[in-house]
């Protein structure tokens, strides 16, 4: 595992809640992007006010630990927030499999492993506990 990251939501509010970590932390957003930035199927339902909501906020903290976050997606099932998810940043496709295998036994899969738009091998789930969890593999494989 290279390393583990927390991954806060928040109702609208994710930008103001970042610059304030920012101000905290210091350093710069390595990303940042809006719900108008992702597909259309996502964004579908959106409001203009929607489309400037943050969808991915990533702030390095370390060399290796980076807080991240989003706003809720417009839609997306989640009445309320903030609430916290764990991303596992695996060594590599296999790893992620197998780690997600383990944790999503008993629970319940949210979205399966796989290559997704923002450049990552993703997938998240909800353990047999209630926790949420997303892995996120960035590296690329031949």
């Amino acid at each position: 595992m290279k390393s583990l990251n927390p991954y806060l939501t928040f109702n609208g509010n994710c930008e103001e809640a970042f610059n304030f970590y920012k101000s905290v932390f210091g350093g710069e957003f390595s990303m940042l992007m809006r719900f108008e930035d992702a597909p259309a199927e996502m964004k579908k339902d959106a409001s203009a006010e929607d489309m400037q909501k943050i969808i991915h906020i990533e702030l390095p903290l370390t060399e290796n630990i980076m807080l991240m976050g989003s706003d809720l997606q417009p839609g997306g099932g989640r009445e309320s927030a903030p609430h916290s998810l764990v991303n596992l940043i695996p060594d590599d496709k296999a790893e992620t499999d197998a780690v997600f295998n383990k944790l999503s036994a008993g629970g319940q899969t949210i979205m399966p492993p796989g290559d997704v738009f923002w450049g990552t091998y993703f997938g998240m789930l909800e353990d047999k506990f209630g926790v949420q969890w997303m892995l996120n593999y960035y590296g690329k494989e031949s």
